[in-house]
């Protein structure tokens, strides 16, 4: 079952980059409402828990590391079909492969610091959310 609701985060590479206003216009644009929103950093505990399950690939350390070196902006999303529309518009996660127009061609450095993160199933979306949002936090 699909759930109208997926989440995000502008990762610190495009934070850094200066990337956050126009990725936001670019998922307006696309037709998602923002439910919730904070700008934070993740401390390593925090990525390590978030990104717990890739523990034991080889990635892990550098993702970690990446994932806690600035701030992020993590967002819970609204629109239909949420979470394979959000995908659509980020792209494939290693920008030189993603479609012309999306998130990741249009901001990602490399493969590795891929300018936005989005939930992968409608399960995920839940959790990931959950991670950084209180019900309350959740409009």
């Amino acid at each position: 079952m699909t759930t109208n609701l997926t989440f995000t985060m502008i990762k610190p590479d495009a934070m850094a980059d200066g990337h956050m206003g126009k990725i936001i216009a670019q998922i307006q644009a696309a037709g998602f409402h923002f439910k919730a929103l904070k700008m934070t950093r993740l401390s390593k505990a925090q990525a390590q828990a978030f990104y717990a399950v890739h523990a034991a690939r080889p990635f892990y350390g550098e993702l970690v590391d990446f994932m806690s070196s600035g701030p992020i902006l993590a967002a819970v999303l609204e629109k239909e079909n949420a979470v394979a529309e959000f995908r659509t518009l980020i792209g494939a996660t290693n920008p030189a492969e993603a479609a012309e127009g999306t998130v990741r061609k249009l901001y990602a450095r490399n493969i590795g610091e891929n300018a936005i993160h989005g939930s992968d199933s409608d399960e995920n979306a839940g959790i990931e959310a959950a991670f950084f949002f209180s019900g309350l936090e959740r409009a």
